[in-house]
């Protein structure tokens, strides 16, 4: 059985952790297989938009404790960091297509800040998120650390990490560190028209605002400003901007073509 199943809707490409008898929790099968998948993505020309998804109860339950366990199948933290979560967090964020995280269910440890992540973080009603790394004497990492404060602020963040409160979906959107949640009903019906509204969308467009957003986490607003500059130039030269400009003065609804 696939670690990752990956399935295709027009535009968009889904790709669901599938280990669901673990809480979908990552072992280094299941990191590497990810991480093949998001490269794919990039090469893939037809993909617009991605959904990282869970099958079964949980989205992801953090690292296979059962697998750093065992003396014969534990990679030890150096690698799992290494070559695991942070090739995964820095692809997402690379990646020029946006990344909707679909929480369906708990996301803990690693699986909350793979959710953190990424562009658009939706959850499911029944969804809870934990940061549960001091439980066990860890620190957050898969840049829990760098995203969590930025999201909720510094005090938060540190009770969260501290702490390791289970947080549901409606104090996840309270505190700004998802976009929005779905009724379990609604969840999938939700997710996928976001993802084929982002789809439909300018691509290139939204892969200038994801490198500003990136770059804005470390700059000081001249520095901002010129990247804006830069940026803005560049989405003017596109087929996108110039179909935009001429559904608008024509009164229709534009068709982006990613161009």
């Amino acid at each position: 059985m696939s670690s990752i199943v990956k399935t295709q809707n027009q535009n968009v490409t889904y790709l669901y952790l599938n280990r669901p008898e673990k809480f979908n929790s990552f072992n280094r099968e299941m990191a590497l297989s990810a991480q093949q998948h998001l490269d794919d993505c990039i090469r893939d020309k037809t993909t617009r938009a991605i959904v990282l998804i869970g099958k079964g109860k949980a989205f992801c339950a953090g690292q296979d404790l059962q697998e750093v366990a065992n003396p014969d199948e534990n990679p030890g933290f150096k690698k799992i960091l290494e070559e695991h979560y942070n090739p995964i967090v820095t692809r997402i964020r690379n990646i020029e297509i946006p990344v909707i995280l679909a929480v369906n269910g708990v996301a803990a440890g690693a699986g909350a800040n793979l959710a953190l992540c990424c562009d658009i973080v939706v959850a499911c009603e029944k969804a809870s998120f934990i940061q549960a790394f001091s439980k066990i004497g860890l620190i957050p990492d898969s840049g829990g650390t760098y995203f969590l404060p930025r999201l909720v602020g510094f005090q938060r963040a540190s009770a969260l990490a501290m702490l390791g409160d289970k947080i549901d979906a409606f104090e996840a959107e309270r505190m700004g560190m998802i976009y929005t949640y779905y009724s379990s009903e609604t969840f999938e019906n939700e997710v996928d028209k976001l993802a084929h509204r982002l789809a439909n969308m300018p691509t290139k467009a939204l892969a200038f605002i994801k490198k500003a957003m990136n770059q804005s986490l470390e700059n000081g607003l001249e520095n901002q400003l010129a990247l804006e500059s830069k940026y803005q130039i560049a989405s003017a030269q596109t087929e996108d901007y110039q179909e935009g400009v001429n559904a608008f003065v024509e009164k229709r609804q534009p068709k982006f073509k990613g161009k």
